[in-house]
């Protein structure tokens, strides 16, 4: 007989962003929150209310993400291999399933993740079939100046001037950890990992680092910007479209089982 206590567990997923209005249950728009909640409710019974790692704004996809849900009984590894298929099953075709882990009672998706990582990709070159996953730029860009821009970000840790305005964050306070522009083929990606990040802040970022690279601002412009800690001093915020959310590092203690088995 199983015991009678609260079991907590964190799912693994991915999701095309496209047809949703972000991560966050909001009335009246689609959300990849509603959608695992409506999933895991018919699944196991009883209303169910998924935690999310963060909240991607609308059209931001994401190649990894976790939640976490609390249930009154166990799984077994075979409930939770037939659980992840049934939700695959059931689930629209943008939003995957990949596994799902028993955590400690007290674990958190949001609040233990350790790092978060980011990708921003740019096509240079106008695709039909890629138009909802990379940002078309025509123009050139000076990407070893956007790189030295990158680098100018280590030296900070307040990105107020890169927040959307007016959200409930306490503190503007970050600390980044890899921030670089690669080039692959017709492609420009930029990848950024940091402890935490803001509303809004990659695509603003990326927006800012763009001037850079047109030659419409200089690298002690962009200290100047992050110093002023004014939103309107940074530029544009890129479309959603090319951004994804692709690793999220958790500790292994929080996980349940072998680590050997958790195939995170």
């Amino acid at each position: 007989m199983r015991a009678k206590l609260t079991n907590r567990y964190f799912i693994k997923l991915s999701f095309n962003g496209t047809n949703y209005h972000g991560w966050q249950v909001q009335k009246n728009a689609n959300s990849i929150q509603d959608m695992l909640n409506k999933a895991l409710t018919l699944m196991l019974g009883g209303e169910i209310n998924v935690v999310g790692c963060g909240r991607t704004d609308a059209g931001v996809h994401a190649k990894e993400f976790f939640a976490h849900y609390d249930i009154k009984y166990s799984l077994t590894e075979k409930e939770i291999d037939q659980l992840v298929f049934k939700l695959n099953k059931f689930l629209p075709k943008d939003i995957a399933i990949f596994n799902i882990y028993p955590v400690r009672p007290d674990a958190h998706a949001r609040f233990d993740a350790i790092t978060r990582t980011y990708q921003y990709i740019i096509t240079q070159n106008k695709d039909p079939f890629n138009q909802e996953f990379a940002f078309y730029y025509y123009g050139g860009l000076n990407v070893d100046l956007m790189n030295k821009g990158a680098e100018i970000l280590f030296e900070y840790d307040d990105f107020t001037s890169f927040s959307k305005l007016h959200t409930q964050v306490k503190n503007n306070i970050c600390k980044i950890i890899d921030a670089r522009w690669e080039k692959k083929d017709q492609m420009l990606i930029f990848t950024i990992k940091a402890d935490r990040f803001l509303r809004n802040m990659v695509r603003a970022i990326v927006g800012t680092l763009i001037d850079l690279g047109i030659h419409k601002i200089t690298l002690d412009d962009i200290r100047e910007i992050i110093e002023q800690k004014d939103r309107s001093a940074a530029g544009r915020s890129v479309p959603a479209n090319g951004l994804f959310l692709t690793k999220i590092t958790y500790p292994e203690e929080i996980f349940h089982g072998n680590k050997s088995t958790i195939r995170v």
